[in-house]
């Protein structure tokens, strides 16, 4: 009898631990608990993946091992940013999908599931052609542009039609006063699949062939489909109000009119556009900026990235632990913007103190600051979603964020070039980091008409209202 009592205790004891101790433990709830919310978060890995073999691991062996030209690499990693904005429309059609089975989301991240892995499956063979490798060197040119251009446009699009489709399930699903929880742990997943996958490719590719580079694409390729599926199993539920010939409300466009009619929402977009822009600008330059500036080795630098997630993952729990508790999103994402500021100083200081530690606080800030702002905006963003348009309000925070950060990191790039022609290397960097500055002020700005008063009570959401009334 003493020994049950003193197992129910320790029970009782570790389940009071788990939120304390693990930050997202509290996300799940009693309709969705947390072995069902893991599940579903696992289409966050496959993002993951995808963006590292797209930015990070292609990349580099396009480059390097394929001696592809960088521009022409350039403009084929920039491909899949054409589609980010179609994400409100991918949005709206998953708010309005009409089939048999009585589904809306599950079509979608199923058909972008399939464009991913028809995308990685021709990567590897297009990517050698277009390099000229073995007997494609035969081959016309244009016939490995196309090829690896339709393959990166397949991967990008059926990435973002994945994301967007699966943060609004997840939205449908979890309880509005979990949201804030539930946003963390999908990002904290994203973040976790890119450094996973990013130490995982690099040792498979340390001895680099062609056969072993065909390998690996497409384990990407199956294992991208395989996570997607088990994501999906069982998780939306069916509905007799979604059959073929049900009419839907709204048109695209008078959905998007109704939508922008909503309390300061092209300003909303505005500011997650800004701070994303400051956040993400130097996201091409942190590694040369400590090894040309700061004489940092080669060792060294690789840590940056993961200092940068290092501080994204502080950035989640600790916005999730906040916003759970009632607080303002804005005023959150409004302290990410704040802690930018000394990140950027520390930045431009590191180079005329000669102190990559100092170098290195300040990177860990960027992403401690980038990770509260994304976490407030995203949480906003589903609590203020119209009702019915989940799904493109979804899309439209993902369409300008992610369409923010490609412009922002190209932007980055030509500014530090062209200050570079002109002026000393530590004058270019130290523009770039300046103009972040400047945007995260112009964000704060922005965000100013968001907030709501400290003494005001929380806001309901407004999907949560419209069902108590």
């Amino acid at each position: 009898m003493n020994t049950t009592k003193k197992r129910s205790n320790w029970g009782l004891a570790l389940a009071s631990w788990g939120p304390r101790f693990f930050p997202f433990a509290d996300a799940a709830s009693d309709d969705l608990p947390l072995s069902r919310l893991l599940r579903l978060s696992l289409f966050q890995i496959s993002v993951g993946m995808a963006m590292v073999m797209l930015v990070g691991t292609l990349n580099r062996v396009m480059i390097v091992e394929l001696k592809v030209s960088a521009t022409l690499v350039s403009f084929m990693v920039a491909l899949p940013l054409l589609i980010a904005p179609l994400r409100a429309l991918i949005g709206f059609r998953s708010d309005n999908h009409r089939s048999q089975l009585g589904w809306r989301r599950v079509p979608y991240i199923w058909m972008g599931s399939l464009l991913q892995f028809g995308g990685f499956s021709i990567m590897p063979f297009a990517l050698l052609v277009l390099a000229g490798a073995g007997q494609s060197s035969q081959a016309p040119a244009w016939i490995g542009q196309v090829g690896a251009a339709g393959a990166f446009l397949l991967v990008g699009l059926g990435m973002h039609t994945v994301q967007t489709a699966g943060l609004a399930l997840a939205t449908d699903l979890a309880p509005p006063e979990r949201q804030p929880q539930v946003v963390g742990l999908m990002y904290v997943m994203q973040l976790l699949g890119m450094i996973g996958s990013a130490l995982v490719l690099g040792y498979l590719l340390h001895d680099y062939s062609p056969g072993q580079l065909i390998r690996v694409v497409q384990a990407v390729a199956v294992m991208t489909l395989v996570l997607n599926v088990i994501a999906l199993w069982k998780q939306e539920p069916r509905s007799r109000l979604r059959k073929p010939g049900t009419p839907i409300e709204h048109s695209f466009a008078q959905a998007w009119q109704l939508f922008c009619q909503g309390p300061h929402t092209l300003r909303r977009l505005l500011a997650v556009g800004l701070g994303t822009m400051a956040f993400t600008m130097e996201d091409v330059l942190l590694e040369p900026y400590g090894g040309e500036i700061l004489h940092m080795s080669v060792s060294s630098t690789t840590l940056l990235s993961a200092t940068l997630a290092l501080g994204g993952l502080f950035g989640f729990a600790w916005a999730s632990r906040v916003l759970g508790r009632g607080a303002d999103a804005y005023r959150m994402s409004t302290w990410g913007g704040w802690i930018g500021l000394p990140a950027f100083v520390a930045i431009i200081a590191a180079a005329p103190l000669a102190s990559p530690l100092v170098f290195m606080f300040g990177v860990f800030l960027v992403g401690l600051g980038g990770g509260l702002f994304a976490h407030g905006t995203l949480t906003a963003t589903m609590q203020l979603a119209p009702p019915g348009q989940i799904g493109l309000a979804m899309g439209a925070w993902g369409a300008v964020q992610a369409t923010a950060a490609g412009v922002g990191m190209a932007v980055g790039g030509l500014v530090r070039d062209a200050v570079a022609l002109v002026s000393s290397p530590v004058m270019a960097y130290s523009a770039v980091y300046a103009i972040e500055i400047v945007l995260l002020g112009l964000t704060l700005w922005a965000m100013l008409p968001l907030m709501r008063p400290k003494a005001q009570n929380p806001v309901k959401p407004v999907h949560q209202a419209s069902k108590s009334a």
